[in-house]
C-alpha cells in the first residue's frame, strides 16, 4: 500500500508540475522549475523559443516579469496571457524583427510587490513616508508588501545569475545592443529602474501600463515626484539605449497620464527623440493582459525592429 501511495503521489506532483508549463501555439517552451537564486526565493522560468530555433545563430534576448502571464491564459486566475508566443512568431516570421528569444522570470507572488519596487527611489523617501507606503494595501486589507523592497536583489538574481545562465544555455547574443527587458504595471516600474541601473547589460526596456503612483492612488502620494528625481540623475544615455513607455486610460490606467507627462519631459530633457524613445495613449485600453495583447507588437517592433 506505501509503494502504491508514493506511485500516485509521485504521478500527482508530476501532473502539477507539467500543469504549470504553458502551452503555446507557435514555438516551444523550455520550462525550468523552482531555479534557485543567493538573492531572491527560488522561482519558475520559462525560455521560449522561437520555430526553427537552431544552436548554429545568435539570438536577441528578451527578458520579460510576470512570466507565468505570458503565454497561457489557461494557467493564469483571470484567463487571460500576453500571448507573447503569437505576437512574436507573427512579427518574426514577417522578417520585421531580429531573431531572438524571450526569458519569462515569475513573480515573487506575495513577494511581488517587494521586488519590483524600484528601491533606491524607495530609499530616498523620509523614513516616516517609508513606513506609511509600507501599510499600503490592495483594497480595504490586504497588504501590498509582504517584505521589505528587495528589488535591488532582484535585478542582481537576473544580471548576475539568470543571464549568466540563458547565455550559457542557448545560442545568445550577450552584449547590450541585444539585450532588454519588459513588464506591464510594477514590472514597467522594474523595466525602467533595471535599464537605470544596468545601462551596461540592458539596451532596451518596455515598460508598459508603468505604475508611477507605486501603491493604488495618486492624492497626498510622495512616490511619483521621487521616481522623477531618480529619473533625472540615472536615466542611461540616449546614444546607445531604447526605452518604450504606454499607457491606457480606463481603470487603474487612468491613474498613469499626468506623471507619464512628467517622465515624457524628462526623457526630452535628457536628450531622448523619436529614434530612442516612445511614449504611446491607448484610449480605452484598461489595466490588463489582454490590453497588453493587443498592443505587445509596438514595443517588440521599436526595440526589436530590423
Amino acid at each position: 500500500m506505501r509503494l502504491v501511495f508514493m506511485l500516485l503521489l509521485t504521478s500527482f506532483l508530476q501532473q502539477i508540475a507539467m500543469a504549470q508549463v504553458p502551452k503555446v501555439v507557435a514555438g516551444t517552451i523550455k520550462h525550468y522549475d523552482q531555479m534557485p537564486s543567493k538573492y531572491v526565493g527560488a522561482r519558475n522560468i520559462d525560455v521560449w523559443l522561437p520555430e526553427g530555433y537552431s544552436n548554429s545563430k545568435e539570438y536577441a534576448v528578451l527578458y520579460m516579469h510576470d512570466g507565468k502571464a505570458l503565454f497561457d491564459s489557461s494557467i493564469m486566475w483571470n484567463h487571460q496571457a500576453w500571448q507573447v508566443d503569437k505576437v512574436a512568431s507573427q512579427l518574426l516570421q514577417s522578417h520585421q524583427i531580429k531573431d531572438c528569444i524571450v526569458v519569462g522570470i515569475y513573480n515573487g507572488e506575495a513577494k511581488r510587490h517587494s521586488e519590483y519596487f524600484p528601491q533606491k527611489p524607495f530609499k530616498s523617501l523620509t523614513q516616516a513616508q517609508q513606513d506609511s507606503i509600507y501599510k499600503a494595501t490592495r483594497g480595504a486589507t490586504q497588504p501590498l508588501f509582504a517584505d521589505t523592497i528587495q528589488s535591488d536583489n532582484y535585478l542582481k538574481f537576473i544580471v548576475k545569475e539568470l543571464k549568466p545562465f540563458i547565455d550559457s544555455h542557448f545560442a545568445t547574443l550577450k552584449d547590450r545592443a541585444n539585450t532588454f527587458i519588459a513588464g506591464s504595471s510594477m514590472g514597467g516600474l522594474i523595466s525602467m529602474y533595471a535599464i537605470c541601473e544596468y545601462p551596461q547589460v540592458f539596451g532596451g526596456a518596455a515598460c508598459l501600463s508603468t505604475h508611477w503612483t507605486g501603491i493604488f492612488r495618486a492624492d497626498n502620494n510622495p512616490i511619483p515626484a521621487t521616481f522623477m528625481a531618480y529619473l533625472r540623475d540615472h536615466l542611461p544615455s540616449p546614444k546607445d539605449h531604447k526605452i518604450y513607455f504606454d499607457y491606457g486610460t480606463v481603470t487603474l490606467d487612468a491613474l498613469y497620464k499626468p506623471f507619464q507627462s512628467q517622465v515624457d519631459s524628462i526623457m526630452q530633457q535628457k536628450g531622448y527623440t523619436d529614434a530612442n524613445w516612445l511614449t504611446k495613449e491607448y484610449l480605452g485600453a484598461d489595466h490588463s493582459e489582454r490590453s497588453w495583447n493587443k498592443r505587445l507588437d509596438v514595443p517588440l517592433l521599436f526595440l526589436l525592429g530590423k
